[in-house]
């Protein structure tokens, strides 16, 4: 009988535990930098495993090319990272930052494919959820 009150105090306990380590917050950090280089992977290296999570549910994806705008949306990017998975683009790529403050910062990400640039001007929010991309804006030259 003490064995058995043994057996069940402990499988309590380990239950226990498993309850409280499952309520444990998402270890994925919604900083500015996790952001823009999660964006950053995914356009250039075609890795998007973070891709999903940093980008608003409303985001717009804007793209000019000559006089034509086209506009995507966060379903539209994520099909279309997911169809360039693992296609690593031959670029160089810089990043500045165009403007920050507490609640958003713009950063412009410049790729050289050598005969063309692309520029994308993305914008990072501090949602109440952490910093994600509301709005990127593509140009192409």
């Amino acid at each position: 009988m003490k064995t058995l009150k043994s057996i069940i105090l402990g499988l309590a306990l380990l239950v226990t535990a498993n309850v409280v380590k499952a309520d444990e917050p998402s270890t994925i950090k919604l900083t500015k930098s996790n952001a823009i280089d999660a964006y950053i992977s995914s356009v250039t290296l075609g890795q998007n495993t973070d891709l999903n999570n940093v980008i608003e549910h409303n985001a717009k994806f804007n793209i000019l090319r000559g006089k034509q705008v086209m506009s995507f949306s966060k379903a539209d990017m994520l099909k279309f990272s997911k169809e360039n998975q693992n296609i690593r683009q031959d670029c160089t790529t810089s990043v500045t930052e165009v403007e920050s403050n507490d609640d958003m910062t713009i950063v412009k990400v410049d790729m050289n494919y050598g005969t063309f640039n692309r520029t994308n001007y993305v914008t990072v929010a501090n949602t109440g959820d952490g910093w994600k991309i509301t709005n990127v804006y593509s140009i192409f030259k």
